[in-house]
């Protein structure tokens, strides 16, 4: 199962449409307090960020679960307008596990899912 923090309505859509395709599990949440409460209750392979979002606080609630001895092994995935190298450079060192532009998380989607 793969927890989706992401509130862009086009990507939620592509995220489905692709989960359906793969036949991947998945849950969204949309705060910073739900990815973490179902982070925990879910367990999820992993969790993929829209690093450019505010509503999900992503370099905050990525630092947060790399920070909880419970959640640190959950794979931290980010996306992110390739002009942000700011948000690239801080998701690492938060302690997300792979950071990738948005055109290569949109190439990449079937293979991420399928690894769940």
């Amino acid at each position: 199962m793969l927890l989706i923090a992401v509130d862009d309505l086009l990507f939620s859509s592509k995220i489905r449409a692709a989960a359906k395709h793969t036949g991947a599990q998945i849950a969204f949440a949309r705060t910073p307090a739900e990815i973490l409460q179902q982070a925990r209750a879910a367990r999820p392979s992993a969790v993929i960020f829209d690093l450019d979002s505010e509503r999900t606080d992503p370099v905050g609630t990525i630092r947060s679960m790399k920070a909880d001895p419970d959640l640190a092994g959950i794979t931290a995935i980010g996306f992110v307008s390739h002009v942000r190298a700011d948000l690239v450079g801080a998701a690492r060192e938060a302690g997300a596990d792979e950071v990738m532009a948005r055109s290569a998380f949109v190439e990449r989607l079937g293979e991420i899912l399928r690894r769940s």
